[in-house]
């Protein structure tokens, strides 16, 4: 019995100290950075960097929660997976710093701030992560959640007025793209929707499709809005967040890397 003990104590302290490893990476390999709107907006950034040489770049677009544990998480994420990731903080033009959960006053919170959101001027944050995410030399992507997914599209179809040419944008459930559907996206794009989002109807994910076949366009069934949110019961969907992930993965390698 001692013998069965000891041996659980020491591959409880070895997953322990590998968590605690995982976690000193991501802080080494992480920081938070200033930048410059073009219309002199300043705003913070999360950047996550990859331990060795970058494969490319990302820009990752936020929900509207914040630049928050969760989103952080998947920026330490695609690091790891060798990019450098630029994450614009787009509330700090209402409020800097802001991190909310996904329920109680942060929920209500979120709700407020949703509508006061411009993507025409979100997308001047977005340019100017883009920005620093030239400084790798690599390849770029834009990858968005809800959204971020609306902005990732958008950047595909009105970035290059604002100077940004992505090699690819990535959109999880991008809310409201229907009305922008027959925008002409300047590269490819790939989208991931749940087959019961309450948020997104069926009618604009067939917008897409009916204006750009080109699009790859994946719907998950059983599956509502925010599925890849991985610290939100409510709506996360394991098996659809590691399908997505994987499409999304090596989408972005394909056309990045």
């Amino acid at each position: 019995m001692g013998r069965f003990l000891a041996a659980g104590l020491r591959l409880f302290d070895s997953r322990q100290t590998q968590i605690g490893r995982r976690s000193r990476y991501d802080r080494d390999m992480s920081d938070w950075i200033k930048l410059k709107a073009s219309d002199g907006h300043e705003l913070s950034a999360y950047v996550a960097r990859p331990k060795g040489e970058a494969i490319g770049a990302l820009v990752l677009v936020q929900e509207i929660y914040g630049v928050n544990s969760h989103v952080r998480s998947v920026a330490d994420g695609y690091a790891r997976d060798g990019f450098v990731v630029v994450v614009p903080a787009i509330f700090d033009r209402f409020e800097r710093g802001l991190e909310l959960k996904y329920e109680g006053a942060d929920q209500k919170r979120a709700m407020e701030l949703y509508p006061k959101l411009n993507p025409d001027v979100t997308l001047l944050d977005v340019a100017a992560a883009y920005g620093e995410a030239k400084k790798t030399g690599k390849g770029i992507g834009v990858i968005g959640y809800c959204y971020g997914g609306l902005v990732s599209w958008l950047t595909a179809t009105r970035g290059e007025k604002l100077k940004m040419q992505p090699s690819c944008c990535v959109g999880y459930y991008p809310g409201g793209i229907g009305s922008v559907a027959k925008e002409e996206p300047s590269c490819p794009v790939m989208l991931h929707f749940g087959a019961k989002d309450d948020h997104i109807g069926k009618d604009q994910i067939e917008a897409v499709r009916a204006a750009h076949p080109e699009v790859e366009i994946f719907v998950y069934e059983g599956t509502g809005h925010a599925f890849n949110r991985d610290v939100d019961p409510g709506h996360y969907n394991a098996a659809a967040a590691k399908l997505a992930r994987e499409r999304s993965l090596t989408f972005l390698k394909t056309h990045i890397a």
